[in-house]
Parts: C-alpha cells; sequence; structure tokens
C-alpha cells in the first residue's frame, strides 16, 4: 500500500514529520502480546509538538490515550492535532476505544497512516468524521505497513505471521550421519536463535523433536537466565508428550494441536491472540510450512563446516522442476562469530 495523493495532499510537512517520528515510537513497544505497535504525536496549530506517546503492550494504554495522559491540564488537548500510526480503534477491549477518548478530549484533527483491519476494532476514522473530526489516512502509510507488517498479515489473514528457522552446514545438512547436531553452531548464533524467540508469542516443534530432544523452548539471555518474555511452545502433531516432559514446566505452558493440520494450527494459535510464530522444528515441520506456502520468513543460521550424507536441513516441497524452485529475497546478513546468520522471505508472485 503506498500513500495516496489524496494523503499526501492533505498532511502538511509537521504532521508528515510527526508520523515518522511516531513510526519510531512505537518501535518502543513490544512485538509480542497481540497488540500493534502503535505511536502517536500530538500537534498544535503552529505544528508543534506538545505531546506523544506509544502503546507499551496489551492491558496498557493505547498510543492516544498514553499522549493525551501527557499533557498537563486535560482541557489542553483541545484543538489539538492526534498524528497516529496506526488509524484509533473503535470497540472496548481491556481498554476503551481511542476515538471516544479523542472526541471527549477535543481533538480537532486525526491523520493516521493505515487504517485498522481488524474485523471489531476497525471504523474509529469513520466515527471521528461523523463527529466532526477532520480525518485524513494514508499518511506515510507504506511505511507504517512495513514496520507493522508482521501484525497486520495476522489479522488481515486470520493466523499468525510464521518465521521458520533452521541451522545447517555450508553444504545444507542439519546434523551429521549418526544424527548428532550439537553444535552445528557457535554460541554467538545460539544466544541470537533465544533473542528471535523472545521476539514472538509462540515457538512451534513438531513430537518428534519433543520426544527425541525433550527441548525446554525457553528464551534465555547469556548466562542462561530466562528473558522477560517466553513464548508459549507449541507442539505440532498427534502423538500427546509424556507427562513428565521438561516442556510441562515452561513457565507460559505447553499447547499441543493433536493434529498435523499446519492451517488449522495456526488458525487456533490466532483465536488465542498469538500472532508471531517462531517454527523450530526440524526438517519435516520446516518443509511443511515451506511446501503449504505457510512460511512468511526465514531465518537460516549456516556454519562453515561441512557434513556431507543426507542428513538435510529441508526435506521434500514439492518442487519437480527447476522453473518450479521456490525463490527467495534475502533481507538481512549478519555475521555471528564464525556463522552467518540469513533473513530471506519468498517472493510474492508476479
Amino acid at each position: 500500500m503506498t500513500e495516496t495523493p489524496a494523503a499526501s495532499d492533505a498532511a502538511t510537512d509537521a504532521e508528515r514529520a510527526a508520523m515518522r517520528h511516531g513510526l519510531d515510537l512505537a518501535a518502543r513497544g513490544p512485538l509480542t502480546g497481540g497488540n500493534p505497535q502503535v505511536g502517536c504525536v500530538l500537534l498544535d496549530a503552529g505544528g508543534r509538538t506538545v505531546a506523544e506517546g506509544w502503546h507499551r503492550g496489551a492491558g496498557t494504554p493505547h498510543a492516544e490515550i498514553d499522549a493525551l495522559a501527557k499533557l498537563p491540564r486535560p482541557s489542553d488537548a483541545r484543538g489539538l492535532t492526534a498524528v497516529v500510526t496506526l488509524e484509533p480503534c473503535n470497540h472496548t477491549g481491556r481498554t476503551g476505544p481511542c476515538s471516544e477518548a479523542l472526541l471527549a478530549a477535543g481533538i480537532s484533527r486525526v491523520v493516521y497512516a493505515v487504517s485498522d483491519p481488524g474485523e471489531v476494532s476497525r471504523g474509529g476514522g469513520e466515527r471521528l468524521r461523523e463527529a466532526g473530526v477532520e480525518v485524513v489516512g494514508g499518511v506515510l502509510a507504506e511505511e507504517a505497513e512495513q514496520r507493522l507488517e508482521g501484525w497486520l498479515t495476522a489479522v488481515r489473514r486470520g493466523r499468525p505471521w510464521v518465521t521458520v528457522k533452521w541451522a545447517s552446514s555450508l553444504d545444507g545438512r542439519a546434523a551429521a550421519a549418526d544424527g548428532t547436531s550439537r553444535w552445528i553452531t557457535g554460541a554467538a548464533a545460539r544466544q541470537r536463535v533465544h533473542e528471535q524467540r523472545a521476539e514472538h508469542d509462540a515457538i512451534l516443534v513438531g513430537t518428534e523433536t519433543a520426544l527425541a530432544d525433550d527441548p525446554s523452548l525457553t528464551a534465555r539471555g547469556d548466562a542462561g537466565e530466562l528473558l522477560a518474555h517466553q513464548p508459549v511452545p507449541v507442539v505440532l502433531g498427534e502423538r500427546r508428550i509424556p507427562a513428565d516432559a521438561r516442556l510441562h514446566a515452561h513457565p507460559a505452558g505447553v499447547i499441543e494441536t493433536g493434529s498435523r493440520d499446519l492451517r488449522a494450527a495456526l488458525e487456533a494459535l490466532h483465536a488465542r491472540g498469538i500472532r508471531r510464530v517462531y517454527v523450530e522444528g526440524g526438517p519435516t515441520v520446516a518443509s511443511a510450512f515451506l511446501a503449504a506456502g505457510l512460511a512468511d520468513e526465514l531465518v537460516v543460521y549456516l556454519a562453515p563446516v561441512l557434513l556431507g550424507g543426507g542428513r538435510l536441513a529441508l526435506g521434500e516441497l514439492g518442487i519437480p522442476t527447476i522453473s518450479d524452485a521456490l525463490h527467495l529475497e534475502v533481507r538481512a546478513i549478519e555475521h555471528l562469530g564464525e556463522d552467518l546468520m540469513l533473513l530471506a522471505r519468498p517472493r510474492k508472485k508476479a
């Protein structure tokens, strides 16, 4: 989505600058928890910033409310312009509707970047217009879409954003001939994995991995300490894990799908408020997500070692000929000690 000419013409330079700052404010909020990252800047008639705020996670004040609360007096909001990175919500959840809060405060103009796609929460812009507030949408929409891509994708598709991760040797092997795989990559790469786990709502493995490895699937720091956010572990498959499995002691609990149906599992996770899933389930599960077209992002850790043999990091993808290859767009490359991390996304078909 790009900014429409109407939005470009209707927004002032000060509002566009405030929107860019609002996007930076939004990034201070958590990626996890089911809610979007949102920033808000309040401007006076001269285009000067008088207050700003951002959303700090589910159950906390939304960005608009956070910004309004920073004014010296509630009456100071009258006549101000609210610049918000996402259309103000129009529903009551853990907090009240931001559209009504802006109306009650006396905000006279609202500028936002992206329309809220939620079936329940959308409509705040129209509510404000009906009440006589001047509303401009679509300002810096493309930048906001990129910042909110994971959350927007989850809400629009009704299933979480899926990151598929694997680690392999340079020749694409996930393990040696005898099945050993600890550790293909070094300490820096393994720590980066823990940081990425903490950026997701859930971490998914298959029953084969859960039964064979008995993993803890926690997100840990350099010293082995638990990080502040712990993704809930999800075990995909029909078999149950044993009562004494380490996953039952996970601080976030554990979810067992009882099915190998990927789409059904993702929809069920979405219904629980899970918007970001980190798939770490080994070659079988990783291949299944890719073959089904359900991988939004790939994180591949490459170690400068050669293993040979048949323990490939990926299995069958249903690609019979080279012309059907799944083409990727590499978004980032990181050096982590001697290892490399590649962040890539499937190319969109024309």
